[in-house]
């Protein structure tokens, strides 16, 4: 039973879990707003689809992984139920591998995918073993519940866009509200429903403006312990360049950064802004091949009509997600 009924009983009033049924329902509203069964929800018409195909978007990461952090729940999640720090590769294909296929797959893969991270959330379940920020020690948190939710939701949209933005010429205004519009539908796949979400994009940036402002982010010695495995390299094979970390430390709040120790030099400065310069410069006149992911161009070879992507895009889906191929024909 999602998240187990004796959470369900004692936690009715700090618990909004999203159920079984709330999620078909949120998964109802995709299919009625999809582009289509094979384009999938989204389709290549999309703002969605113009920044999440590029490969640039993956300068945000850190910084999407280390907000996830700020949040006490998301952190005590992945400490006790996730294998982050001993298999961070499988970590990395497993996140993408879901969020691309909401993205990019057919919509029976979409639908698919959701499903899958909802019974997955439903399993993860735990008490707080220490008190941090609000969250008292002993509470009980749950992957499903909607507020721990929005925010992961909250942290991929917004990164996505920041990250495109800091190579690639910035969204318009316009293009800004079609790409929250867009954001929504990505929403409801977690099973959100327009009441979870802002219904602009002013209020989405008021929404996390206020939690970054707010004590709900709380950087835990859990939290801080995670981020500098990650990023201090407990593997020096699988470390982040120097010019990465000072990258994703510039990208936080500033209340954030400090809560997990990194520390901004002259030297991180001016290795962070000559990547740049350099990323700027180069990215945009790299190949489709090798600016846009693979997920993304097999929904490409999928909307024209070949049988399975090309070797090329099979090689780059392995780096990207793990496997050769993200659609799954057949399955609802």
């Amino acid at each position: 039973m999602p998240c187990g009924l004796s959470v369900l009983v004692r936690n009715r009033k700090s618990l909004q879990v999203v159920s079984g049924s709330e999620l078909e329902s949120a998964l109802d509203t995709v299919r009625a707003n999809a582009a289509g069964p094979v384009a999938g929800v989204f389709g290549p018409d999309t703002v969605t689809w113009q920044i999440d195909r590029e490969a640039v978007i993956f300068l945000g990461a850190g910084r999407a992984l280390l907000l996830q952090l700020a949040h006490p729940w998301v952190t005590a999640a992945i400490a006790e139920h996730s294998k982050t720090l001993a298999d961070p590769i499988g970590r990395f294909h497993r996140t993408f591998d879901i969020v691309f296929a909401m993205v990019f797959g057919s919509l029976d893969r979409a639908l698919l995918s959701s499903r899958q991270l909802h019974r997955r959330h439903s399993m993860i379940v735990g008490e707080m073993p220490e008190t941090v920020g609000p969250f008292a020690a002993g509470s009980r948190y749950c992957a499903d519940d909607i507020p721990s939710l929005r925010w992961v939701h909250a942290t991929l949209v917004e990164t996505a866009l920041m990250a495109h933005d800091l190579v690639l010429p910035p969204l318009s205004a316009d293009e800004r509200e079609r790409y929250w519009a867009e954001s929504r539908l990505f929403g409801a796949l977690f099973g959100l429903t327009a009441h979870d979400l802002p219904a602009d994009w002013s209020g989405f940036a008021a929404y996390t403006a206020a939690m970054t402002q707010s004590d709900t982010l709380t950087v835990s010695p859990a939290a801080r312990d995670i981020a500098a495995q990650i990023f201090g390299g407990a593997r020096p094979w699988l470390r982040p360049p120097r010019w990465y970390r000072a990258l994703t430390a510039s990208l936080l709040p500033e209340s954030l950064r400090v809560g997990f120790g990194f520390e901004l030099d002259e030297r991180d400065t001016r290795s962070a802004e000559k990547a740049l310069r350099w990323i700027r410069r180069v990215y945009p006149r790299l190949p489709d091949r090798l600016r846009y992911v693979g997920p993304y161009q097999e929904a490409q070879a999928r909307l024209r009509g070949e049988p399975q992507p090309d070797w090329i895009t099979r090689c780059l889906n392995r780096a990207w997600i793990g496997r050769s191929q993200m659609d799954v024909r057949g399955r609802g």
